[in-house]
């Protein structure tokens, strides 16, 4: 559960992101100053700086709704461990992206969040197996994982807070990168090289 809520479900925070990326100056170059209505005062019109914010974020919500259908027969066909895996290669590609981006190369978005994105949705799929170990439970377990993974969102406005107090994009990215340590060790210590039946046989044993 940990894992949903502080890692799966990043990128519906985009909200939160979004302020942190325009004071660092991505896609300004689509801000335009416009002359004021008194022939002297400017304006500087930002509409194109925020329509490729918003498609950033579209490109990114569809991509983690249409790939659901590759991620359900990846797993069924390959199991826990190879879909862990290319989870977390997407998550941490994804953040490193983010990390190694800048205001000149801000088109890095497009595949970095997409990555996220898809890489996080990949760790709720594996996750929601182990319901099946709480078979009195089953439904409780699944629905607490995706109030976790919505939850997740928090952590691009936890970023945003901190880079107010100083801590830069690249440092807090860098951090969730590093954290896939974490995935990878769950991967190969606490999760099933396959699946997690159900219902259970009855002399399953996990672990």
């Amino acid at each position: 559960m940990l894992e949903c809520l502080c890692f799966a479900g990043v990128v519906f925070g985009f909200a939160s992101l979004m302020f942190v990326l325009k004071e660092d100056g991505y896609f300004s170059y689509l801000c335009a100053t416009v002359p004021g209505t008194n022939g002297t005062l400017t304006i500087t019109d930002c509409s194109g700086q925020d329509e490729q914010f918003s498609l950033v974020f579209t490109i990114t919500s569809f991509l983690n709704n249409f790939l659901c259908l590759v991620n359900g027969y990846l797993f069924d066909r390959f199991g826990t461990l190879v879909t862990r895996l290319v989870a977390i290669c997407l998550y941490t590609t994804g953040t490193l992206l983010v990390a190694f981006s800048s205001a000149a190369l801000s088109e890095l978005l497009f595949p970095a969040l997409s990555c996220i994105a898809v890489g996080g949705i990949l760790l709720l799929l594996t996750n929601m197996q182990v319901a099946n170990l709480f078979a009195a439970h089953r439904s409780t377990v699944i629905t607490l994982y995706n109030g976790a993974f919505d939850s997740s969102a928090a952590v691009f406005f936890l970023i945003k807070v901190l880079h107010e107090q100083g801590v830069s994009l690249r440092s807090s990215f860098l951090v969730l990168s590093s954290c896939s340590i974490i995935h990878l060790l769950r991967t190969l210590l606490l999760m099933p090289r396959t699946h997690i039946p159900y219902p259970l046989p009855q002399y399953y044993t996990y672990g």
